[in-house]
This record gives structure tokens, sequence and C-alpha cells, in this order.
């Protein structure tokens, strides 16, 4: 028996729609990563893309538990000398929310050209309203 590896004509991709509000970051961005890479299905193949898209609305609305809000620091940086940039989760939350969940989920994608990828297949948006109704997303359940 040899090892199963999925054919491009057997991808099917679909379209899921994940409601962020009250949901916890990290638990989100791990099941948000995981349909990504196509894990939540029988055909899944390591080395290819397998996975679904995925929508994130009111990515404003998200949480992190204990004192992440005032602890969490993201870093940015302008390539030139003594251009280091930190900011808060706070404050990120209240300026780009979008780019707190992008940064969570592309952490839990794989480092290398698949990942980048995958990441492309993923849309953040602020509120509750997205331009993607067209592909008929699907709602995706995520347990608190």
């Amino acid at each position: 028996m040899s090892t199963y590896t999925a054919k491009p004509q057997d991808i099917n991709r679909k379209w899921f729609v994940v409601d962020a509000d009250g949901k916890v970051l990290g638990r989100l961005a791990s099941e948000v990563a995981k349909v990504l890479r196509g894990k939540h299905k029988p055909i899944f193949t390591p080395h290819m893309d397998t996975g679904d898209f995925v929508i994130v609305v009111n990515a404003e609305r998200v949480m992190v538990t204990g004192n992440k809000a005032k602890d969490k620091l993201y870093f940015r940086h302008s390539n030139y000398p003594g251009g280091l940039r930190k900011t808060t989760f706070e404050t990120l939350i209240k300026t780009h929310p979008e780019r707190a969940v992008e940064a969570a989920v592309k952490g839990m994608l794989p480092h290398n050209r698949l990942g980048r990828k995958l990441y492309r297949k993923l849309k953040v948006y602020r509120g509750p309203v997205h331009p993607h109704q067209a592909q008929r997303p699907e709602a995706l359940v995520i347990e608190e």
C-alpha cells in the first residue's frame, strides 16, 4: 500500500466565513490555520495546498486572555537605522484589527513558499461586512 497523494483534480475548494466576535485570538487562529491548510479533509497532503478559503469578519471584536491586551507586543521595522516600531495589542486592535488576526494565523502556517500560498487564501475584515457573497461562503463554527 502506498502513501496517498492528492491530485490537483481531486482538490475541491470551499469558502468559509468565521465570526470573530468574542472569540479568543489564539484559538480562533489555530482553527483558521487548520482549515487553510486542509487538515480537516481526508485528502490532506502535507506538501500540497488542499485547504479552503477563510473569511474572518468582526476582527475588531477578537479578545485575548489575561494581561495580553497591555503586554502583547507587535514589532515592525522600517529598514532604516533605529526604525523598530512597537505596538501593543490594545493599540493595534483599535487602529488595524485585521493585522492582529493575520499575524496570529500567519504564525501558525508553514514558514515556506507553501505557507505564503496558503496565507493568500485568508481574508480578514474589521466589521461584519465582506465582499465575497458571490462565493457563497458557509459558516464555520468555532467552539469556545
